[in-house]
């Protein structure tokens, strides 16, 4: 580089500087080396994706319970709880029957003070199942005919004559009902009584509808002249 000054007037002591600059510039021949990278881990291979093998108990939320205030000024408390409703495939293959594996703890509590002295009480604990519509009765008539034929072309030889065999069906629906299945009757003499039933199986036949399924608990308690019930109802599942 080479820097030349000249001065074009003196006045004031100015100088004005011209610079003449002459520069080389060497440029390596091939790519420039890119600025370095962090190294890229190479592609993980594929989890298996594992199912799910938690049983299905089929739980289901329980109601609010029920709650009596006494007119002796007791209130009576039944509950349910761990309540599970699951339906089984039944074991006479049938499309009218249905079947379920049922299970909960219930409850009952007596308390508050009234004016005559609880002598104890009782909880019953079940289920109920219900169904919309039963087949009642089925109908089998055998029907036996005969069938004349005429043959192409028409000539006397040619007619002929056929029997024909059948069965005929009738299957008599009625309105549904509700069967109430009773599990376990405790009797109690204190204030608190608790029932508990896992994985019980019931079923209902000659089911041509929906069914319905729901457990209960009837709680009762008793003094030396009064009697006061309660039910729970649980959750009502369609099948």
């Amino acid at each position: 580089m080479r820097t030349r000054i000249r001065c074009r007037s003196r006045k004031r002591g100015r100088c004005s500087a011209l610079f003449l600059c002459g520069c080389t510039v060497l440029v390596a021949a091939g790519t420039p080396r890119a600025a370095a990278e962090p190294d890229v881990p190479p592609p993980q291979p594929a989890q298996p994706v594992v199912a799910d093998q938690t049983p299905d108990i089929g739980a289901v939320p329980s109601a609010a319970p029920g709650v009596l205030n006494t007119p002796d000024g007791r209130v009576v408390t039944v509950a349910g709880s761990n309540e599970t409703l699951r339906p089984v495939a039944p074991l006479t293959t049938a499309v009218s029957s249905r079947e379920y594996l049922v299970g909960g703890t219930f409850t009952v509590k007596v308390s508050g003070s009234g004016t005559t002295a609880p002598t104890g009480g009782s909880l019953d604990a079940g289920i109920q199942i219900g169904c919309g519509i039963i087949a009642d009765e089925t109908e089998v008539n055998p029907s036996a005919g005969l069938a004349p034929g005429i043959g192409i072309p028409l000539t006397r030889s040619n007619s002929t004559l056929g029997a024909s065999l059948g069965l005929q069906g009738k299957v008599y629906l009625k309105p549904g009902q509700v069967n109430v299945i009773s599990l376990s009757k405790k009797s109690f003499e204190g204030g608190e009584a608790r029932v508990t039933f896992t994985d019980i199986r019931a079923k209902i036949d000659q089911c041509a509808g929906q069914s319905f399924i729901r457990t209960f608990a009837t709680a009762t308690s008793s003094t030396a002249n009064s009697e006061d019930i309660i039910t729970y109802l649980g959750v009502t599942k369609a099948v």
